[in-house]
């Protein structure tokens, strides 16, 4: 089974005898009881809640010492280790780019577990649609083609799992704007983590003002950064999209009351039609 080859993602590794305390006190998901086999959404967020990057966490025993690896975006490595390096204080951990030597595959609507050498090899934990994801030596699987990493991200429009700087701007976005508590990304019940009050309150209150949704527009989907509107109402701005298939950060109300006036969004002159306006 050939994996896609997600060249836009890199790899951080944490490691060290305070590795998983470390991770687990920052991050927004459980990591002390993440094991082999297993990946985990998270993200490290701003003391105000907001997404400074997210990614998935994987653990490596193969050493005899537990690693832990951040699957993260490639543009976002380099300062993904300089922030975790702030809290990083005495503490007998090492943090390092690793993006250079390692890959991330994707092995989209996969059920049985490929067969892959690996580092690291998972089911991906936002949608079973995504199958599994794995970390492997960069340049030994072949590099799919076009068509293989279009299907996969369709799969991923499909089941509403945004793409952090296409569907959302890092440090502007709150985790439940991103899908984030849909896509088991966050942890209600582990404890403290930074920016964890604001992300608290957004949950007790059950709804979020703002969520990237689905949709599918009736012909090519716009651009990302196209405004959506309603007539006069303006809804929020397209982002990731396949053919006629696409996804889009709104303003949940205002979506709902455009509904309700027998108003079409638009963007880009081209009508969309939304799979869901829920919070």
């Amino acid at each position: 089974m050939t994996g896609v080859v997600l060249a836009d993602r890199g790899v951080v590794e944490v490691a060290g005898a305070d590795a998983a305390q470390f991770l687990h006190g920052l991050v927004t998901n459980d990591v002390l009881s993440l094991g082999e086999g297993e990946a985990r959404f998270a993200a490290l967020l701003s003391p105000q809640g907001k997404i400074l990057c997210d990614f998935l966490v994987f653990a490596n025993d193969a050493g005899g010492e537990r690693v832990f690896l951040l699957d993260c975006p490639g543009a976002l490595a380099s300062d993904l280790v300089r922030r975790l390096t702030i809290y990083k204080l005495r503490a007998p951990v090492t943090i390092a780019d690793r993006s250079a030597q390692l890959a991330s595959l994707a092995f989209p609507n996969s059920v049985e577990k490929p067969k892959v050498t690996a580092l690291a090899l998972a089911p991906d934990p936002r949608a079973p649609k995504l199958g599994w994801r794995a970390l492997a030596a960069r340049g030994e699987p072949a590099p799919a083609g076009a068509e293989a990493r279009e299907s996969y991200e369709m799969l991923r429009i499909a089941a509403g799992v945004p793409d952090g700087g296409v569907d959302f701007v890092y440090g502007d976005a709150f985790p439940h704007e991103a899908n984030m508590d849909r896509l088991k990304g966050i942890d209600f019940e582990k404890g403290c983590f930074v920016g964890q009050e604001v992300v608290a309150r957004m949950q007790h209150r059950g709804a979020a003002r703002k969520r990237v949704i689905a949709f599918r527009a009736r012909g090519l989907a716009p651009a990302p950064g196209t405004p959506v509107c309603a007539g006069a109402i303006e809804l929020g701005v397209a982002g990731s999209r396949v053919g006629e298939h696409g996804l889009a950060l709104i303003r949940l109300d205002r979506l709902n009351d455009a509904k309700a006036k027998g108003l079409t969004p638009r963007a880009g002159g081209v009508e969309l039609d939304f799979v869901t306006a829920d919070g």
